[in-house]
């Protein structure tokens, strides 16, 4: 295996490097960005006490094919959330360009910035229309989420550096002052590979964890939260009850969907978020957004006859039959349960806004306990 399977880019670990046992084949980063052409860029911003935030920026098919569509499918487990442009995915089965994820507040500011940025790189795109897809989760807990911290300049900055390569997990980008399970949460990734008839296809996953009461957490199936209690400033602190926050979870992957299957595709990720031991807090905004890098040029067509005015033509679509899509569903419930494992261990203490404290996942224990379990060696 790759080292870039245990160890993120700056050295943190990732949940390989404790022995979790996880099922499935990784791709060669073991990240959404071993998805071919997909692009990851962010900015983290730690600042004096009260900034503990940032923006997460995804390019599906990569920054220079932004213009092109690609097959979507959106899914809201549970709706206290925040996901701009999922009424044209939902329309169309399409999104085009970027996506961004950031603070509940920052909404407005990442999705003026996409707009900016599409309107330099991408003017023909932009002199059409844009429906941004721009997420949220919570950091009120360790950010000043009302203090204005993510400006233009700052989501630009995550699109402009976007690069392909093994990702950064942990306390970066739109993740930075998050919180999961009660410990230290944020962003995350893992990936799987699949084969299908003659080819080799990869599903890539990102989620922005920040979800969960500390009892419930699970680990390869074992119920760890009851005994890591001891040390859990946010219940005593948290406003909302126990388990209220959010996930947001991007699904790319390079096999050939339709945007049914694509949506299919999203709900799945229910299921491996479930597997880390959440049952969906209602007040926990859980979205889900998959999409199909496969098939360019598939709906860019039809756009460019209309707006060109060339009269009628024909888009062509190719996808897996249905009956042939359940290697690829476990796939994406296992990128999912890695992706929050990895949001976790690739973290350290955190302390913020009003002197919050986020304690790290103590990650010898964790070991102690599944060891305890005869989960790992």
């Amino acid at each position: 295996m790759s080292d870039a399977h245990f160890r993120t880019p700056s050295g943190k670990p990732r949940a390989r490097a404790l022995g979790i046992p996880i099922g499935g084949e990784p791709g060669l980063w073991n990240a959404i960005t071993d998805v071919p052409g997909l692009e990851v860029g962010y900015t983290t911003l730690i600042k004096g006490e009260s900034a503990r935030t940032g923006v997460t920026a995804i390019h599906p098919r990569g920054a220079a094919r932004a213009g092109d569509p690609v097959a979507a499918g959106f899914h809201s487990f549970n709706g206290n959330g925040e996901m701009t442009g999922v009424s044209w995915i939902r329309e169309s089965g399409t999104t085009a360009g970027p996506i961004c994820i950031t603070n509940t507040h920052a909404v407005g500011v990442a999705h003026q910035a996409i707009c900016a940025w599409t309107s330099a790189h991408h003017p023909d795109v932009a002199d059409a229309w844009m429906l941004p897809v721009v997420a949220e989760t919570w950091d009120g807990y360790l950010n000043d989420i009302n203090g204005g911290h993510v400006s233009v300049d700052l989501a630009l900055e995550a699109l402009t550096t976007a690069t392909a390569g093994p990702a950064e997990e942990g306390s970066v980008g739109g993740g930075t002052g998050m919180n999961c399970y009660h410990f230290k949460g944020g962003s995350g990734t893992a990936s799987r590979v699949v084969r299908y008839a003659s080819t080799t296809h990869t599903v890539g996953v990102f989620v922005q964890a920040n979800f969960g009461s500390r009892p419930e957490l699970t680990i390869a199936g074992i119920p760890v939260g009851e005994a890591l209690r001891d040390d859990d400033p946010m219940e005593e602190l948290y406003a909302a009850p126990s388990g209220a926050g959010s996930v947001i979870g991007i699904v790319a992957t390079d096999v050939p969907l339709l945007p049914d299957q694509c949506r299919a595709f999203a709900r799945r990720m229910g299921h491996g978020i479930g597997r880390t031991g959440t049952s969906g807090s209602h007040f926990s905004g859980d979205l889900f957004l998959a999409l199909s890098v496969a098939d360019p040029g598939a709906f860019k067509a039809g756009y460019r006859t209309l707006f060109a005015n060339e009269g009628h033509g024909y888009d062509e679509l190719r996808f897996i039959p249905w009956g042939f899509l359940d290697p690829f569903f476990e796939a994406v419930v296992q990128a999912t349960e890695e992706a929050v494992l990895n949001a976790l261990v690739a973290n350290e203490d955190m302390i913020g806004f009003r002197g919050h404290r986020s304690p790290a996942l103590p990650r010898e224990r964790v070991v102690e306990l599944l060891r305890a379990r005869g989960v790992v060696a």
